[in-house]
């Protein structure tokens, strides 16, 4: 299949942005295995307990040579997130928008129109007013493109400064998330290695399957952020990370004489 011709139509994206939701809000936590381009996004579409595709902005970025943080051109991210749109074509895509690329608003329309049925978006620590604002557009574009858009609004609280007295960084969490679900959020995204005592602060403040994870070396594990009310547990940059360590560790072991191994599938079929 060529990931170029299954275009998802407006009425598509807007199904998929219900469902997206319908995810959240459920009491089952949401797993998603974040990908970064198509053949990534096809292996974990044919995973049974897959439900929705998120994309990875750094692992797309670095797949294509370029750093973290809105250093990879849009149109190429775009393009990206629309082939991994059309090689998952049974599931919602919930894309990394980073912090929006200096117009969240025009972002958030072309990501709408190549698949996109919702999106994180960070606010930086930018000063209050304008995270909320930066929110509010993003849920604003998605109702002028007919579809409820779920935003998985990211606040940067706790990673932003983490020298920060954490009880400090943890209620700054809570106020910016309650102005972004008050904006039409659908989730608060507050990365950074939770413990469970952190956790139970944000559900409280924020609301039960209202909460987003990641899950990172040192959180809890997935079911254990189910028990607490979080809504979705995602993985940003580590799946690419470890496929990038089996290709290290599967080189070191040719350039060593070595084998393919006798198990490898073959999962890069279009």
């Amino acid at each position: 299949m060529n990931a170029q011709t299954h275009p998802r139509t407006p009425t598509r994206v807007a199904v998929d942005a219900q469902a997206l939701a319908q995810l959240y809000a459920a009491p089952e936590i949401l797993r998603v295995v974040n990908v970064w381009d198509a053949a990534s996004a096809r292996v974990v579409a044919e995973l049974p307990g897959t439900r929705a595709i998120a994309t990875a902005g750094h692992s797309i970025a670095a797949s294509h040579g370029y750093a973290d943080g809105e250093q990879i051109p849009l149109d190429l991210m775009l393009a990206s997130i629309g082939r991994i749109a059309a090689a998952a074509e049974h599931f919602p895509v919930t894309a990394d928008l980073d912090g929006g690329y200096g117009d969240v608003s025009e972002t958030v329309r072309r990501a709408i129109g190549v698949g996109v049925s919702g999106a994180n978006i960070e606010d930086r620590m930018r000063p209050f007013g304008e995270s909320v604002a930066i929110m509010r557009a993003a849920v604003r574009t998605g109702e002028q493109e007919g579809i409820a858009f779920a935003l998985n609004a990211r606040t940067d609280a706790l990673v932003r400064n983490p020298e920060r007295p954490r009880a400090e960084a943890i209620a700054e969490a809570i106020e910016r998330g309650r102005a972004y679900r008050d904006e039409g959020a659908t989730c608060i995204f507050v990365p950074g290695v939770l413990s469970e005592e952190d956790t139970l602060a944000l559900v409280a403040g924020i609301g039960p399957q209202a909460v987003s994870v990641i899950g990172l070396p040192g959180a809890l594990t997935a079911a254990a952020y189910e028990k607490l009310g979080v809504a979705r547990i995602s993985y940003g940059p580590m799946p690419q990370n470890v496929a990038l360590t089996a290709l290290k560790r599967l080189g070191e072991s040719l350039h060593g004489d070595g084998v393919i191994p006798a198990e490898t599938e073959q999962l890069n079929n279009f």
